[in-house]
Parts: structure tokens; sequence; C-alpha cells
């Protein structure tokens, strides 16, 4: 039986005079850490069928390229506090054996530093790099900077000639440190202690590396942490002239009421806000002329209070265990999609976004070892916004009716963004009911746009909101036709779905 639609619609105007800034591709960023299976047996399994013989897996290279990702960011994440990057370069045979205390487990370091641009090479990424600022500090960020991107001439850029790479790795995206607001953090820090080693960092990378460095001061670890706020204000206090970004993290999961679970956007745009408030705060009391803008570097769901398998402990230190390898429904795959919306909409002040991770270990793709590959629902959503928003993002009127979160309160039912590509003419509405049994009607104004028709609608849902992509049936539900839709005088029509992400693109 057809679900009841909501006596009222959701009315969308778009207009390509109100744009609210440009489709930024680094956006689309994932993020690789050497956490569980994401690097072992994730992107790299000597041996594997479909491996090539530096041992990165095709199936995993060819997904990645699939799913449109821009920028990768490595090696962590929580490991990188506690990370010699010199013990993943040079000859593998040679390479220590090391405990990483983030995850309690045992690094091989078969993948390290040079191996992992390599593998950005032939994703088709550009990697985004880290440093550490839990055990190390401003020295050890110089030495790596120097060995990534020196030509040559020098003991680093030199040392990286022979162990392969002749030309540079010409990395510009830093990272500096890693959450170092949390006390699970190694080297966790008061905000003035880390404000002040991160702008000391920065302030020599910019010597040896100029203004084309991009450089990512660490936010607060998240929304609900005591520190979120002052934790901003005082690292950027001290570090606001010499950084481009803070970073921000946010994770959401289903924690029984999927009316609370797909309210994750709303409060997602609410965090954005209050982020840039606290930015721009302080670039009022410093009176400064640059603008710092947000990295969303790690965002996702994930189902943190019913692990699968826990971190392991004791005396136990196991490579590459299975860690925090949730699966996803199609419920989360809308709230990704959404979030995805979110972040679209900020992207005057949001200019970069990683979703964590990309394989195995809370990711849009999964790995058997010796086995196949697999998309997750959530893969979808992120690459068909991917291969579809280009542009820029439209600032839309919306008019649409609410849903009560037993959490939240009043929700909106939809949520949208739309891109306008002036150079092809393309337009794409990409829009969520967050409605979980109520359809949804939406008419918009298009007219703006003229001449154009419909070139596809489609849709993610099901009738089933919690069905699980598996090994053995990843195909059940995937993005299909948005039967009904119409686009006829400037009017653009179709019903969602409960529960569902859609994207119409006229051209």
């Amino acid at each position: 039986m057809a679900p009841p639609l909501n006596p009222t619609p959701a009315r969308v105007t778009a207009h390509p005079a109100f744009a609210v800034g440009p489709v930024r591709r680094e956006t689309f960023g994932t993020f690789v850490e050497h956490l569980g299976r994401c690097v072992y047996t994730g992107i790299y399994e000597p041996g594997h069928p479909t491996a090539d013989d530096d041992g990165w897996r095709g199936d995993v290279l060819g997904l990645t390229r699939e799913l449109g990702v821009s920028t990768v960011r490595y090696p962590g994440g929580n490991f990188v506090s506690g990370y010699r990057w010199e013990d993943g370069i040079g000859p593998k045979d040679e390479r220590p054996v090391r405990l990483d205390l983030a995850w309690h487990s045992t690094e091989t370091n078969q993948v390290g530093l040079d191996d992992f641009v390599q593998w950005c090479g032939r994703a088709g990424v550009e990697p985004m790099m880290a440093v550490n600022l839990g055990t190390r500090g401003v020295q050890e960020a110089l030495d790596v900077l120097e060995y990534c991107n020196h030509p040559g001439g020098t003991a680093l850029s030199d040392l990286r000639r022979r162990n392969g790479a002749e030309e540079p790795h010409g990395i510009s995206f830093w990272c500096l440190g890693n959450e170092m607001d949390g006390p699970w953090q190694i080297g966790h820090k008061t905000p003035t202690e880390y404000g002040r080693l991160a702008a000391e960092t920065a302030r020599a990378m910019r010597m040896a590396g100029g203004d084309a460095l991009r450089l990512v001061a660490c936010g607060s670890s998240g929304p609900t942490m005591d520190t979120f706020g002052e934790w901003e204000r005082a690292v950027l206090m001290e570090a606001y002239e010499f950084v481009d970004y803070i970073s921000a993290h946010q994770y959401v999961e289903n924690r029984g009421s999927l009316e609370d679970h797909l309210a994750a956007g709303h409060l997602m745009d609410r965090f954005i806000r209050e982020i840039v408030a606290h930015v721009d705060h302080v670039r009022s009391v410093l009176r400064s002329a640059r603008e710092v803008h947000i990295s969303f570097d790690e965002w996702n769901v994930w189902h943190m209070s019913s692990r699968r398998t826990p971190v392991p402990s004791g005396s136990d230190w196991p490579e590459a265990p299975e860690l925090t390898e949730d699966l996803y429904t199609v419920a989360d795959a809308v709230v990704v999609g959404d979030l995805l919306i979110t972040l679209l909409r900020h992207t005057d002040r949001v200019h970069a976004a990683s979703l964590a991770q990309l394989v195995n270990v809370i990711a849009p793709i999964m790995t058997a070892p010796g086995g196949p590959a697999w998309k997750q629902t959530i893969f979808h959503p992120f690459a068909l916004t991917s291969a579809h928003a280009r542009g820029e993002v439209l600032q839309l009127a919306v008019d649409s009716p609410s849903y009560t979160s037993p959490q939240h309160g009043l929700v909106p039912a939809l949520s949208a963004v739309a891109t306008h590509d002036a150079d092809s003419g393309s337009v794409t509405l990409f829009a969520v009911n967050r409605a979980s049994d109520t359809a949804l009607p939406l008419e918009a104004d298009v007219s703006a746009f003229e001449g154009k028709r419909l070139v596809e609608a489609l849709v993610f849902a099901s009738d089933d909101p919690l069905w699980c992509a598996t090994q053995e049936d990843s195909s059940s539900v995937l993005p299909g036709p948005l039967e009904g839709a119409v686009l006829e005088d400037g009017r653009l029509t179709a019903v969602l779905p409960p529960v569902s992400w859609a994207m119409l693109r006229l051209g």
C-alpha cells in the first residue's frame, strides 16, 4: 500500500542570480587511516586477484574512481598522533614494526607516505596529509614537508629520490594534527597549548613551502564536546593569521528513533553556523583581513554505541583487525545524502570535506580479504552528487512542511540544494524527504531557467529503510527512476517517497 501523502507540498524556487558560491571539488574528499582494515586488505592487498604489481587492489581503485573522490586525508585520524612518518619509507623489508597506541594494533608500515602518494596517482585523487602534533612537533612537520615537496639537493629530498620518487610529491593540503582536544588523543593538549603549537608549525611550514600550502588547524572533535566553541576561539586567537581552515568533525547514528536519525542534516546545518560564528568572532577581534574557512574533514554515519567488534586490549596487538565495520541501511544512505546536501549549501564557508572513511572502516566500500569488493548503500548518494554537482551552488527559497523528531522537535521534512553549470546549462536538484512515514509532494519553480527539459529523475529509497547491502546482496536496492516527475511550463513536480534521497537533472 502506498504511503500517505503529506497534505502540504514542499515548494522550492531556484534562480541563477542567487548563488552561494562554487561547487568545490574538495567537498568530495574521503579519508584513509591506518585503522582496522582500511589500508591492509582495504586499498592494499598483495596477492589479491585484482592487485597490481605494487599490491594495490584494482577493484578498490575502480570503485574509488566511481565514487568520485577528490581528496583523501591520510594517515589519520587518531593514528597520526603517535606516527613516525620515517617508518613508512624505503625498502619494505627494512621498515620497523610498531605498536599503534591509538587502535591497540600492530603497524607493519608496509604502506607509508611514498606508497600512499603512488596510490593517489593511480586513483586520480589528491593527497591531504596530516602531521603528528601529538608526540612530535615543528621539526618533524618541516622534515616531512621537505621530504615531500623539495625538488632535491637536500638530505631529505635526496632521500625521497633514492627511495624512488624523483619528482617532488607537491602536496599542498596539510592537517596540523588531529582532534587535539580529545582526551583519547595521544598528546592531548589544552587549546592554548595546541594553538601555540599550530601557529608555530604553520609559520615554519610557510617559511619552507610558501603560500601555496593549505593548512588546517584542529577544531573541536565534535559539536557535543565540552570544549566546542571555546576551543575554536582560543586556537584561532593564536593561529588565525597562519592557517586557512579550521577542521570540523561530526558523526551521527541511529540510536533507535528513525525520526531523530533523519534530522542529522538539520543538526549539521546548525553546527556549521555555530563554527562560522566562532571563526568570525576571532576575525573581528583581531581585525584581520583574512577569512578562515571550514575543512569538514571527518563526517559520516557511525554507529558507535553498537560496535560490532571491540577495539583490542591487553596483550592483544593484532595486525589490521576488523574494527568499526558498520553495515549501512537505506536510511543511513539518505542521511549521508542529506549531510552532503548540507555541506554544499554552506559552500561559501565549507571549502573542503572528507567522508570518513573510504574502505571497510565506516565506509562506502567494503572488501573481503582475497574476495570481492562491494558498494554499501551510502556509496550511491555520494557518487551521484559528486558526478552531477557542477558550477555554482544556488541559494534556494524553500517552504517545507515539518515533521516531529522526539529529540529535536520540529524539523523541515525537505532538505534540498541545487547547482547550476552555466557552461553546460545543466541544473541539478538534490532533495531528501526526511519524513519516515509520509510521501512528500515537491513543487519547484525553475522558470528562470528557460528552455530546459527533465533529463533524469532518480530516487534512492526502499519499503524497508533498514535494508543493508552485504557481500551476498549489494544490489537489491539501487537508485532507480523517480516515477511521475514532470517539468512543464517552468514547474518541476515530483513526489518523494518517505526516507528518500532524490536527484532531478535539467538540461
